[in-house]
């Protein structure tokens, strides 16, 4: 009996060794304003975007609201379009530069829209 006793202590060992002891993981959500002189990574498309289009804009749904016109955005095979919309400014000194599409290399480049 006492010889099974051990066998069984020695298999449970064996097994708590196995484990692998539970990380400890904190995650903390930060977020800040970016301010970067270009794009991270250009992606040059080979065909000039359509010609910018023309939208209604419509009623603002409330005071603080800034209107960001629509753009073309480059899906990997062709352009669709994305329309504009009203979005809540950050700080009441902030003013939207628009998206623009910026002939590069042998191709054009997205620089998207931004808060300045």
């Amino acid at each position: 009996m006492r010889t099974s006793s051990y066998l069984l202590m020695l298999a449970l060992l064996a097994l708590v060794s196995c484990a692998e002891e539970p990380t400890t993981v904190t995650t903390t959500t930060t977020t800040q304003e970016v301010t970067r002189t270009g794009p991270a990574r250009e992606v040059v498309v080979t065909r000039a975007p359509p010609p910018i289009r023309v939208e209604t804009q419509t009623v603002a749904p409330g005071p603080g609201y800034i209107w960001t016109g629509g753009y073309w955005r480059w899906t990997g095979t062709t352009y669709v379009w994305v329309p504009g919309t009203w979005v809540v400014r950050p700080r009441v000194t902030a003013v939207w530069v628009e998206g623009h599409w910026v002939p590069r290399y042998n191709g054009w480049v997205w620089v998207p829209g931004h808060w300045q």
